[in-house]
């Protein structure tokens, strides 16, 4: 079973994904900061990390430059969720994003599990 963290600090949101991603057969691990995403990377290697953004404290942009600088989990694709967003610019900034697939929030379910999907088989080929 694959293994997907989440990391926002919005609890609903949290709850929402949790439940959604489970029924969609794939196991869950939650972080509502920065600090525990890193730990739980390092100790549960996730095969996709959904991150959102804007967070208080040590936000997604800092978390997803300090994973990218460990050996352990520089691999691990990351999904990344924002307002700073419309859902019409999802695709044309793209590599603003530094390559990583970026979603609008409030997020459509559908596209996410579409791109988890995505991204499992790409690193399957690998």
């Amino acid at each position: 079973m694959k293994k997907i963290l989440v990391v926002d600090d919005e609890e609903d949101f949290l709850q929402m994904l949790d439940k959604r991603l489970t029924v969609s057969g794939y196991s869950v691990v939650t972080a509502n900061n920065g600090k525990d995403a890193i730990a739980l990377a390092k100790s549960q290697h996730p095969d996709i990390i959904i991150l959102d953004i804007l967070m208080p404290q040590m936000d997604g942009w800092w978390v997803a430059e300090d994973l990218k600088e460990r050996p352990s989990t520089r691999n691990i694709p990351l999904i990344l969720l924002t307002a700073m967003l419309s859902k019409e610019d999802e695709e044309k900034y793209h590599s603003m994003f530094g390559g990583h697939i970026a979603l609008a929030k409030p997020i459509d379910a559908e596209k996410l599990l579409e791109q988890i999907k995505k991204l499992l088989c790409d690193t399957a080929a690998l």
